[in-house]
């Protein structure tokens, strides 16, 4: 999920992080994703807080996104 959110164009990324809930589910699928593929810590970390607090972190991806076409590590 992760590799296929990352090959999506920016205008896609950024539709997908803005709507809330769909927010959500979007970076709890690619942030685990990524911590099984990359099995690190940090990325771990980042899963589980994503899990309980993911509208709030996922409001900061948006402007991650933006800049840099990934979500905060979870470029796996």
């Amino acid at each position: 999920m992760a590799t296929w959110f990352n090959k999506q164009s920016r205008l896609v990324q950024i539709i997908l992080l803005l709507i809330p809930i769909v927010n959500w589910v979007v970076e709890i699928l690619v942030r685990w994703s990524a911590f099984l593929k990359t099995k690190s810590l940090l990325t771990l970390i980042f899963a589980i807080l994503v899990t309980f607090f993911g509208l709030a972190i996922g409001w900061v991806d948006v402007v991650w996104c933006l800049l840099f076409k990934h979500m905060i590590f979870a470029k796996a």
